[in-house]
Order: C-alpha cells, then sequence, then structure tokens
C-alpha cells in the first residue's frame, strides 16, 4: 500500500519536472488567453519604424489578437530622456548601446533581459539625380553645399557619423557644413529633398526610399564598435508577461527575416 507521504512526494516530483520543462527551453511559457486586452507601448528608435508598422507590428498581433502594440518613434537619445521623465514604455528598442546602457545603470530596464541580435551600416548618401563627384567619406571636405547628419549629442546614427568623420580625419574640415538633424528621418529628408548634398545615414533608411541613392558604405576600421541594436524590457512595466512574448517574437527566425529584408543584419 502507497502511504500518502510517498503521494506526496511523487506529486512533488511531477511538478518539478513540469517546470523543469517549461524553462529549460529558454522560452517564457504564457497562453494567448492571458494577455488579452495587454497594450505594449514600444519606444523604438526612428530607423525601425518602417519594418515595425509595415511587418513587425501585424505580424505580432495577428499571432496574438488579443494584445496591442502602441509605438513611440524618436532618435534614442530623446526616447532615452522620455523614458527618464516617466514615458509609458513597456519595451526599450534603441539604435546604440549608449543609451541601453545609460538607462541601465540608472535602474530603468531590466539589464537581464537585454537581447542584442541586430547590426546596421553607416552610409553616405546623395539625391537620387545628384551627379556630385562624391565618392568616399574623404570626398566631403570637397564639398561645397551642407551634410546632414544626426546631431551627436542625441542621434546615434549622428554618433557614429561623427566617430567616421573623426577616424578618417576629415571631422575638422567639414564641421562647418554640417547640417544635424533631429534624427535619422530627418537627415533622409533633408538629402531626398535635396536641401542638402549629401548625408550621413544608416543603411537600412537609404533602403527605405528611392528618393536618394548610396555612395558607399563606412569602412570597418572608421568605426571602433559596431552598430548593434539593443532591445529590453523597461522596469516597472505593468506588462512583462507580454512584454516577454513580444521580446520572443522579435527573436523568431520570422521577424529576423523581416529585419533582414528591411537591411539589418543578424548580429
Amino acid at each position: 500500500m502507497v502511504s500518502k507521504k510517498n503521494i506526496i512526494i511523487a506529486l512533488i516530483a511531477v511538478i518539478l519536472v513540469a517546470g523543469v520543462g517549461i524553462w529549460a527551453t529558454g522560452t517564457f511559457q504564457t497562453s494567448d488567453s492571458d494577455l488579452n486586452g495587454k497594450e505594449i507601448h514600444l519606444a523604438a528608435a526612428a530607423s525601425l519604424k518602417n519594418a515595425y508598422d509595415n511587418d513587425l507590428i501585424p505580424m505580432f498581433e495577428k499571432e496574438h489578437p488579443g494584445v496591442k502594440v502602441t509605438p513611440t518613434y524618436a532618435s534614442s537619445g530623446d526616447l532615452q530622456t522620455q523614458i527618464e521623465n516617466g514615458l509609458d514604455a513597456d519595451v526599450f528598442m534603441s539604435a546604440s548601446n549608449k543609451q541601453m546602457n545609460a538607462l541601465a545603470d540608472e535602474g530603468l530596464v531590466d539589464n537581464s533581459t537585454n537581447v542584442q541580435f541586430l547590426e546596421n551600416k553607416v552610409v553616405l548618401i546623395v539625391p537620387k539625380d545628384s551627379n556630385s563627384n562624391i565618392s568616399s567619406f574623404e570626398d566631403l571636405k570637397n564639398v561645397k553645399g551642407s551634410i546632414a547628419i544626426g546631431d551627436p549629442e542625441s542621434v546615434p546614427a549622428g554618433q557614429y557619423g561623427k566617430e567616421v568623420l573623426n577616424n578618417l580625419g576629415v571631422w575638422k574640415d567639414v564641421e562647418s557644413k554640417l547640417s544635424y538633424g533631429t534624427d535619422v528621418t530627418a537627415v533622409l529628408n533633408q538629402v531626398a529633398q535635396g536641401s542638402a548634398e549629401c548625408g550621413i545615414v544608416y543603411a537600412t533608411d537609404a533602403k527605405s526610399t528611392d528618393d536618394v541613392k548610396v555612395v558607399c558604405e563606412a569602412p570597418e576600421n572608421a568605426l571602433d564598435t559596431p552598430v548593434i541594436y539593443p532591445v529590453a524590457i523597461v522596469n516597472g512595466t505593468d506588462n512583462s508577461d507580454a512584454s516577454k512574448v513580444f521580446l520572443e517574437f522579435l527573436q523568431s527566425e520570422e521577424a529576423k527575416k523581416v529585419f533582414e529584408e528591411y537591411g539589418f543584419t543578424i548580429h
């Protein structure tokens, strides 16, 4: 006859095995019924807008019909400031580790959820109908008009752009010609509309419009660090379960294919 003690021990063992099975896969198990009515507030770098709005958000909401994703797009530096000032954000995706690390140091993002899986490239662009002789970043010394670039104080693309120009030894020659944009979209628009002779943006931005053409990509030795896009959950969120499911979706093969279609490299 099986004792009550043995039955209890057996039940505990079953529960433990089940628990191990759930977490051994490395995935967070939450049913869609648990997520019904949830709204994920996404704070994402402006260079991610097209990929999210056109494909990723619709895909996620189709897979999880009870969940709504509400995005806020801006430069990563601007988003960092907004989160510091209480922006209602559940997930933050930056175009640089600088802003993510700052928020982690302040305890505003959960660094244990920080995932770094996307890489971008810095490119030099001109208007599509330009007859410019620009063929390299070094040629910017000869530009007569303005050079559009993100503000290095708050825009990661501008920070990377300044790093490229410094490392190639042309920053001092072009600094007076620079026209600062509040984000990469503003820089892209300056060049597309012809108000700037050329500009420095991400490869993904250049790919998003037919109104500009890429002159060249920044040499690898011109960047001290690759252009990595980290994503993490914001501390204090009321939607941690839904946010974890969203992060898992972003790392799925279907989502990675979308990012690649928009010009990102899987890191």
